[in-house]
């Protein structure tokens, strides 16, 4: 990747769509069709109260915007956990790939 010799980072590369960790783990429910139960601890102090990557940067250094909506990465990840969990517990289609 070409960048400017003065360039460094870190680079933010997220989805900018603000989703709070409660959205996130019921997503995640849903989508797996767990049983589990969503728990409400005390947060730490430090805690952030937004979880929205800016990715500007990333925009204009890379001109990389995202390309995937969540639910379909959550969709993706799942099926490739699904995947390897299987494989370590002897469930794998042998034509199956790994990455």
């Amino acid at each position: 990747m070409a960048t400017d010799p003065g360039f460094t980072g870190p680079v933010n590369v997220g989805n900018p769509e603000e989703v709070t960790v409660q959205e996130l783990a019921e997503k995640i429910i849903e989508l797996t069709a767990s049983k589990s139960r969503i728990m409400y601890c005390e947060l730490p102090q430090d805690d952030p109260s937004r979880r929205k990557p800016d990715i500007g940067l990333a925009k204009k250094s890379f001109n990389w915007n995202p390309s995937i909506s969540l639910e379909s990465g959550l969709e993706k990840t799942i099926a490739y956990y699904k995947r390897v969990c299987g494989a370590e517990n002897g469930k794998t289609n042998k034509n199956e790939r790994h990455l």
